[in-house]
């Protein structure tokens, strides 16, 4: 009988967002440029070489460490939690160095796809995934544009990944064109910031329309009902960390009371930068739609973008 995974939280994650595989990934580049078939050839003898190798942490480490901890608390006979699934364009051959480190690290992943070369994108129904973390643009923008789920392009990891709180798992959100639908957006980058607290103001009543990442804050808040603790004191801790500032706030409230979600933490910033805000928050991972914040933001906190769709007016 197939494994009801309805109420779970499945994260599906390449390789190269859990470790640190950019130096094959280099060599496997350069060699690409030259000659396909010998770049497969040398790059395979690359990690064969290596297969037992200890890897560093990749950017979702923290994240995907945190996130299994919570299977703790499931109840027994109930299905988990928490599923990740490794995603990787590697062979099952040439990704034994990624299994070898997964056990290295007791991580009780259970479940991969290992394509051979090809997409991973094309599995992430079947696995039924909410979440799709990657270090690789185009499998992201497919996701995106195949609203497929919430999926984004890892930023190169922090320097300093130890101050993370143990215990919890903080997630933080950008608000416009990430939770919510990309219409505000649109009205700001068009008509300007007049234009848009006039707009929000007028409309606060009226909730905004979902975007990418909304089907995932609702899981989150599902994952939250199946903890034993109250939401006030559970372990998953939300915030989101947003440019908006009255009189664009009672908007943002609103719709979250709308969908019936709990949130801890809101920041409306108001143009002051996010940085130090998802430092204090230390959060697991900070998901945004624009290179500005998030470039600083990955100093201090492992940070992912997410790709407007590619018919999307804030791409011209």
């Amino acid at each position: 009988m197939a494994l009801d995974l309805t109420d779970t939280l499945v994260v599906g994650i390449s390789a190269t967002a859990l470790f640190d595989l950019n130096e094959a990934d280099a060599i496997f580049q350069l060699k690409n440029t030259q000659d396909k078939e010998s770049a497969m050839t040398e790059y395979r003898a690359y990690m064969l070489e290596r297969e037992n190798d200890p890897l560093k942490d990749g950017t979702a480490m923290p994240l995907v460490k945190a996130l299994l901890d919570l299977n703790k608390y499931q109840t027994e006979g109930e299905q988990p939690l928490i599923e990740v699934v490794v995603m990787s364009r590697n062979s099952p051959e040439t990704g034994i160095q990624v299994f070898n480190n997964i056990r290295k690290h007791n991580l009780n992943i259970t479940r991969h796809a290992f394509t051979g070369g090809e997409s991973v994108v094309d599995y992430l129904e079947a696995f039924d995934v909410d979440l799709f973390l990657t270090t690789n643009v185009e499998d992201a923008q497919r996701v995106i544009d195949g609203f497929a789920c919430a999926a984004a392009v890892l930023k190169k990891p922090p320097e300093d990944l130890a101050k993370i709180p143990q215990g919890q798992v903080r997630i933080a959100f950008d608000g416009d064109a990430v939770l919510f639908d990309e219409s505000s957006e649109i009205v700001y980058k068009a008509e300007g910031l007049g234009s848009f607290y006039k707009n929000e103001d007028s409309k606060q009543d009226i909730p905004m329309s979902e975007g990418p990442y909304a089907l995932l804050l609702r899981k989150l808040a599902r994952l939250q009902e199946r903890l034993p603790f109250s939401v006030e004191y559970s372990p998953i801790r939300i915030a989101i960390v947003t440019a908006r500032n009255a009189p664009a706030e009672m908007r943002v409230i609103k719709t979250l009371r709308q969908w019936g979600v709990y949130v801890d933490e809101v920041f409306f910033l108001g143009g002051v930068g996010k940085s130090k805000i998802l430092k204090a928050f230390k959060a697991h991972i900070f998901f945004d739609d624009q290179d500005l914040h998030l470039e600083e933001a990955s100093r201090y906190v492992p940070s992912g973008k997410v790709p407007y769709p590619s018919n999307s007016k804030l791409n011209l």
